[in-house]
């Protein structure tokens, strides 16, 4: 894959404090930034605007929702993409690290990566011990449903644009990461894993920092993986 067409998709629901520094991170390797923004209060959207980033609104909240929004946006592009990137706008992944993730797809023919954030740099307090626990039981589920060896369901991840769109995703929510695994494995999709740097997120997390978050976050995705393994099984 020479020279390819990389979109980079970002969901920001109230992320003014962060969302510049997360724009203003990524390397000059991409077409266009979308910012998602999901129905927030605050100036998330003229800052991302003046960082330089497409913005749309989608005031329906949902991570998997405004990920669609976003790629409802690029749809309407005439030239389509090679490589969609997914990024959080809440500048705990390290953004200067994408062409970890890209260089697999371009130079090894990978159709997915998902930046791994267990094995490299994970500053103290990044992740929760429920946010842990639970990558670990949502990956070894998938291996026992669908044998593929993941570590991490980490959001920070790179995409071939055809292949993702081949994965029909659905989920509106919290699910978005582990459907879009779960169809790549189903799929059997060439997949694999980089290790990513990652920190405390600015401000306070919508899903790990609330103890009903963390609870709605974690049915949500078992729901999910137990939904496509019973379908696997009948």
């Amino acid at each position: 894959m020479e020279n390819p067409i990389v979109d980079i998709i970002i969901p920001a629901l109230n992320e003014e404090k962060s969302i510049r520094k997360v724009i203003e991170a990524i390397p000059k390797c991409y077409r266009q930034v979308v910012v998602c923004n999901n129905g927030s209060t605050d100036n998330t959207e003229n800052i991302a605007l003046l960082a330089g980033a497409k913005v749309v609104n989608e005031p329906t909240k949902g991570y998997g929702i405004a990920c669609k929004k976003g790629l409802s946006y690029i749809a309407q592009n005439t030239t389509k993409p090679n490589i969609i990137v997914f990024l959080d706008a809440d500048y705990s992944d390290y953004p200067e690290e994408m062409e970890l993730l890209l260089h697999p797809i371009i130079q090894e023919g990978m159709d997915m990566v998902i930046g791994n954030r267990l094995t490299k740099n994970r500053l103290k307090g990044s992740m929760t011990p429920p946010q842990v626990f639970g990558n670990w039981l949502s990956t070894k589920l998938i291996k026992l449903f669908w044998g593929y060896n993941f570590t991490d369901l980490g959001p920070f991840r790179a995409i071939r644009y055809d292949k993702l769109l081949s994965l029909n995703m659905q989920d509106d929510n919290f699910g978005w990461t582990v459907e879009m695994q779960i169809k790549a494995a189903k799929l059997k999709l060439n997949c694999c894993e980089v290790a990513v740097s990652y920190r405390p997120r600015i401000g306070v997390s919508k899903v790990s920092g609330t103890i009903k978050g963390t609870i709605l976050a974690g049915y949500k995705i078992l729901w999910v993986i137990f939904k496509y393994g019973l379908i696997k099984s009948s």
